[in-house]
């Protein structure tokens, strides 16, 4: 395309401009020459010629033998076969199927209140709040609330995925296994057998639920492996290889293909399985324990009742309305909602210098929310115990932030423990285990505080620590439970 030409002295001289589609095609030219490149080179490997024969008999049948041949190598989780799909026959089973399963929706919808009809006015007033909630929550709110499942800060940490999931395989001897859950989403797991060892515990299955930017490589689940336990990991939706993204739905999805991976392919026994939680993990442990009510033990550490005052904790105050409308309809972690349809043991592991979940500073202990679940979960438990006495004691022996202060409100109100027990076995035998209990109706308000300490002080305990402190295997015990 000539253009005008102009000279100055012999130094430059411009005639022509070269079109952009000229440089595009050598371009596009150079990139299917290195791609070209790369596949001969790759086919006259033979390393990774074998590889592919490997993951092609895989597909084709999956025998544990071929199973094994391929965890030798590390690849792209997407071209890794389905190992369990949530609708094997055996998965089917009424008596274990998860509410997900049915399509029972998680998320309820705020009531009405008196005298307020839903119409079609009212919808349509409602439109901009409903979509600007939508927005924030798929936008800005979903990335807030689980930031391990930002790209870059996975990219970032590759490198050390890929080491912790390397160390499981070779010195745990680590079987990763790709789960697909009812929404389709494809769920990176990895389990360690211990069934085999002399350890009683070793025939306990411990399922670890991550942080929000946790993962089973180097997460929660290196804590029950230091126990002696045998321990199945997995990565929340939109987390390395599992895919799709973490709404609460989608993590109740992925929880029940988990559970039923654990019942029907790996031989475990709901009664033989223990459910541990580690922050925002709590949500995917109780939907766990409320859908499979037969599980032995939830043990949640670090986690907390509601995600409302901790999401208001950090957003401006003008937002509050907008913050709350958009956390109940499309991401409510409603844990103690959830604990309290469990009938099982439970343990609340409390981190004193918590700087997360609590609402003002880490050193205002009875801010941390994880005092509410502990609240809440004894009020449903035990609602004529916890009645004004009996809740003034716990919130007293809640604010202690150490062993000693805690040894002196105890001792403060003369709590024994052998009486406490003879109750509560006396009540179990006349009225049957099933939760709310009646006990401490007629028991005199000093009664009524023994027994609200005894039972707060079974099922909290405190790790001074702050909130991604790894937890030591000493620490990580079995509820109590009568």
């Amino acid at each position: 395309m000539p253009t005008a030409s102009w000279h100055w002295k012999g130094y430059l001289s411009l005639s022509k401009v070269v079109p952009f589609s000229h440089y595009a095609g050598t371009l596009l030219l150079l990139l299917a020459g290195v791609a070209c490149l790369r596949g001969i080179g790759r086919w006259t490997n033979p390393q990774y010629r074998q590889f592919i024969t490997i993951l092609e008999a895989t597909h084709r049948n999956r025998s544990a033998e071929n199973k094994r041949q391929l965890a030798k190598y590390n690849f792209d989780f997407g071209s890794w076969p389905v190992d369990f799909h949530w609708e094997e026959p055996s998965s089917r089973k009424e008596s274990r199927g998860g509410p997900s399963r049915w399509g029972v929706a998680l998320l309820r919808p705020e009531p009405l209140h008196r005298g307020t009809a839903d119409t079609f006015l009212n919808r349509v007033k409602k439109l901009p709040c409903q979509i600007t909630s939508y927005l924030v929550a798929h936008t800005l709110g979903r990335r807030m609330l689980y930031p391990g499942s930002v790209y870059l800060l996975q990219k970032a940490l590759m490198p050390v995925l890929l080491q912790g999931q390397a160390r499981l395989v070779e010195e745990c001897n680590g079987r990763r296994a790709k789960l697909q859950a009812c929404d389709g989403n494809e769920i990176d797991t990895m389990f360690v057998d211990r069934r085999g060892r002399a350890e009683p515990q070793g025939q306990k299955l411990v399922i670890c639920c991550e942080g929000n930017a946790g993962f089973y490589e180097v997460g929660c689940i290196s804590t029950p492996l230091e126990a002696g336990y045998s321990v199945l990991g997995w990565n929340h939706p939109g987390f390395a290889g599992s895919t799709g993204v973490p709404f609460p739905q989608n993590e109740a999805n992925a929880m029940d293909v988990v559970v039923q991976f654990a019942i029907h392919r790996l031989g475990f026994q709901p009664q033989d399985i223990i459910i541990y939680a580690w922050s925002i993990g709590g949500f995917t442990a109780t939907w766990a324990a409320m859908s499979y009510p037969d599980i032995s033990a939830v043990i949640l550490d670090a986690s907390f009742d509601d995600l409302v005052p901790l999401a208001l904790k950090v957003m401006p105050d003008s937002w509050r309305g907008l913050v709350t409308r958009t956390v109940r309809q499309h991401l409510n972690l409603n844990n103690a909602e959830q604990l309290c349809r469990y009938q099982g043991p439970v343990l609340l592991i409390r981190r004193t210098k918590d700087e997360i979940i609590t609402t003002t500073v880490p050193e205002d202990i009875m801010s941390n929310r994880g005092n509410d679940l502990l609240l809440k979960l004894l009020q449903h438990r035990y609602p004529r115990v916890m009645a004004e006495e009996g809740l003034q004691a716990v919130r007293q022996w809640l604010e202690a932030s150490s062993q000693l202060e805690e040894a002196s409100i105890y001792s403060r109100w003369e709590v024994e423990e052998d009486w406490c027990l003879s109750v509560l076995h006396s009540y179990q035998a006349e009225h049957g285990p099933e939760f709310p209990w009646s006990v401490g109706e007629d028991m005199s308000p000093e009664g009524r505080r023994q027994l609200a300490l005894f039972l707060a002080q079974k099922h909290l305990h405190n790790f001074e620590a702050t909130h991604c402190t790894p937890l030591p295997a000493q620490n990580f015990q079995m509820p109590w439970h009568l």
